[in-house]
């Protein structure tokens, strides 16, 4: 493989994150700020927080059904054709969604947001042409490096331009919240023009071409035959609600308590790829040197608990940032040491299915409490936050009364060696 086709995969990958870092904190100012224009002003407070449940929810729902499938349809129609759907979903949903902004169309909005999140399996395709295009382990070592560059970039990308480019101050009279999709549908065009000109699929094979478009639940419905990876699950069941809950509606705290805007909550974002950045780059391998997995799990549990408490007990917004940042420091740590532990779970073949699942649940929890959340912080805007806690003080309780057979016991111990 090339190194631009290398590069293009991570370009793939950094558009796919970007996104997500970038949308959030405007749909945020959109929904919730009456000054936006977007809903009637006379819109109450508990409608728009229903409105921003959906918005997001509809988004992480798409991709629950979307993502597996379009995985799995890459080994039948090769990584650059699935690669390609998916930046053309990418490019249509940011359309549709700048063409929302115009018309301050919340329906518009919400099905390029659905087209979006359809389309927004391209990681693990991108992951998946990475190994095949590797020579030896080294090569793939060093190819997985390319795909976390591209997950730091995305992440910390989005907020930037996403802030930046929808900031009076920074851009003048050019600013918009239009301005910041424009951008990234230019992004995500110029990647199309790379994967075409510079990829190849390493991987001739295909399978038979097979359509099932509710893949996601054929994958869902393996897992009853692998008991030790439904215990796994239950778990990653409560560490996934405490997660996604946090992240997804951090922004909206942030403007509902203290006022902030798109530039404000970008700051969030970026505060969270920071995070993320650092502690999966430079800090999975000495953890998981000095520690076992369980108790790295356990520790982010607990950790996770105490910083949702502080974050709702901040009595400024600049102190909330602080645990926003641990909060994602230690999840880039433990997540990966989850992966770790799922991967030991089940043979060398099975690793596409078993990743399969840890996607599919993040999805499914993220479209759900995006949908309840928005209802809950109509009643308090510290509810999801108390869903929080007792989510992660849950899963520190299921881990000895979950895992504590011998099978998961000694899956651990493989997984520590």
């Amino acid at each position: 493989m090339t190194r631009l086709a290398k590069l293009s995969l991570m370009l793939v990958v950094f558009v796919d994150l970007l996104g997500q870092g970038l949308v959030f904190p405007i749909i945020n100012s959109l929904v919730m700020e009456p000054t936006s224009g977007f809903l009637p002003a006379d819109t109450s407070d508990t409608s728009r927080h229903l409105s921003y449940g959906i918005v997001i929810g509809i988004f992480f729902l798409a991709w629950f059904l979307g993502g597996p499938y379009i995985s799995r349809l890459s080994d039948m129609i090769g990584r650059k054709n699935a690669i390609l759907i998916c930046l053309f979903g990418a490019l249509a949903g940011y359309a549709i969604t700048i063409a929302s902004l115009y018309a301050d169309s919340l329906a518009l909005l919400v099905v390029g947001r659905a087209i979006t999140g359809f389309t927004a399996g391209n990681q693990p395709i991108a992951q998946a042409a990475m190994i095949d295009g590797s020579v030896d382990e080294t090569d793939r070592a060093r190819n997985m490096g390319y795909i976390i560059t591209g997950i730091s970039f995305g992440l910390v990308g989005g907020p930037i331009i996403g802030g930046f480019l929808s900031d009076p101050e920074v851009m003048g009279r050019f600013a918009s919240l239009q301005l910041p999709f424009y951008a990234s549908f230019v992004l995500v065009a110029l990647v199309i023009v790379l994967i075409v000109v510079f990829f190849e699929d390493a991987r001739q094979e295909r399978e038979p071409l097979v359509l099932r478009p509710l893949e996601v639940f054929g994958i869902l419905w393996r897992v009853r035959e692998y008991p030790v990876v439904m215990r796994l699950t239950a778990v990653l069941f409560f560490f996934h609600v405490a997660n996604v809950t946090f992240y997804i509606f951090v922004d909206n705290y942030l403007t509902s308590r203290f006022g902030y805007g798109e530039f404000g909550g970008s700051m969030a974002m970026l505060t969270i790829g920071v995070a993320l950045a650092l502690s999966s780059t430079f800090f999975v391998v000495p953890a998981q040197k000095h520690f076992d997995k369980q108790t790295i799990i356990i520790a982010n549990l607990l950790i996770w608990a105490a910083c949702a408490a502080a974050f709702i007990l901040s009595p400024a917004a600049a102190f909330c940032f602080v645990p926003i940042f641990i909060f994602y420091f230690v999840f880039g740590i433990s997540y990966s040491t989850f992966l770790a532990v799922f991967a030991a779970s089940v043979s060398d073949e099975e690793q596409g299915w078993v990743m399969g699942i840890t996607v599919a649940v993040f999805t499914f929890i993220a479209g759900v409490m995006s949908l309840i959340g928005g209802d809950l912080m109509s009643i308090d805007i510290r509810m999801p936050f108390y869903i929080v806690i007792a989510a992660a003080l849950a899963g520190c309780a299921a881990i000895p009364a979950i895992w504590g057979n011998t099978q998961i016991r000694l899956l651990l111990q493989r997984a520590d060696s």
